[in-house]
């Protein structure tokens, strides 16, 4: 599957952070100067989008100083082992995510679920275009490396992991500071072709390795210094990171 950006796909958050929409999921572009930071990078299929997204902000590939993973779902990795092993990018991510993006083991919906669930709204749609762009390909990061240290990161954007487990074991949001921006991965999202709601919201849960711990783990973004929150799936929120949690709660609890 070649993924071709649309028109409206990148969004400029500010001077130095767009929001890129793939095929159903986005990642997020944070530049300083010549270099970035590229937090995910989509399905397999977006791979061309990818590298498309980059050409698009004026930066090479070579430009990536560092994949960052929220977490290691086939539609965040998807190119995340082609930019390690043909730019020698570090891919870097919570050491819990670490063996599950190595596929030590793999812990994401499973065709079985889905079929059980088929009957819902959007539910074969969104199957249909996952098998298509890639979501059951085998695509393992072969090295991936956990943060080097607690706290602010040395990349572009001077990026700040937020653990936030329960959609996956490791999975972490990423604050920007200096910005006042969260990248709040899969944490929070606000949309998705499943749901039937927009607006801040957990993903159904069949998406989620625990879905409590995935509740949970909403308290730790009410602490986030954000006022622009860049989900894995939807637009861009324009509000605090502890609103856009609070909401998410209130639709949980439905």
């Amino acid at each position: 599957m070649h993924t071709v950006l649309r028109d409206d796909a990148i969004v400029r958050v500010d001077d130095n952070v767009h929001l890129v929409s793939g095929s159903n999921t986005n990642w997020v572009i944070v530049t300083d100067g010549a270099a970035c930071t590229l937090i995910d990078t989509g399905y397999p299929g977006d791979r061309e989008a990818v590298l498309a997204s980059l050409a698009a902000v004026g930066l090479a590939p070579e430009a990536v100083s560092a994949v960052l993973v929220t977490h290691a779902h086939n539609d965040h990795i998807g190119a995340a082992e082609y930019l390690r092993t043909t730019y020698g990018t570090p891919v870097l991510m919570h050491e819990e995510e670490v063996p599950h993006a190595r596929r030590d083991f793999l812990d994401q919906v499973t065709v079985g679920q889905v079929l059980l669930r088929a009957w819902r709204p959007g539910v074969v749609p969104w199957a249909v275009h996952a098998l298509r762009a890639g979501g059951t390909a085998h695509v393992p990061v072969a090295e991936p490396r956990p943060f080097p240290a607690p706290g602010r990161l040395d990349l572009p954007g001077g990026p700040v992991p937020v653990y936030t487990p329960g959609h996956t074991r490791g999975h972490s949001a990423y604050h920007l500071p200096d910005s006042g921006i969260l990248v709040s991965g899969d944490a929070l999202v606000t949309a998705h072709p499943t749901s039937r709601v927009s607006g801040p919201q957990l993903l159904p849960g069949m998406f989620h390795t625990d879905r409590a711990r995935a509740l949970d783990s909403l308290s730790v973004l009410d602490e986030v210094a954000a006022d622009v929150v860049l989900p894995g799936h939807g637009p861009v929120y324009r509000g605090t990171a502890r609103r856009a949690a609070e909401l998410a709660r209130e639709r949980a609890a439905k």
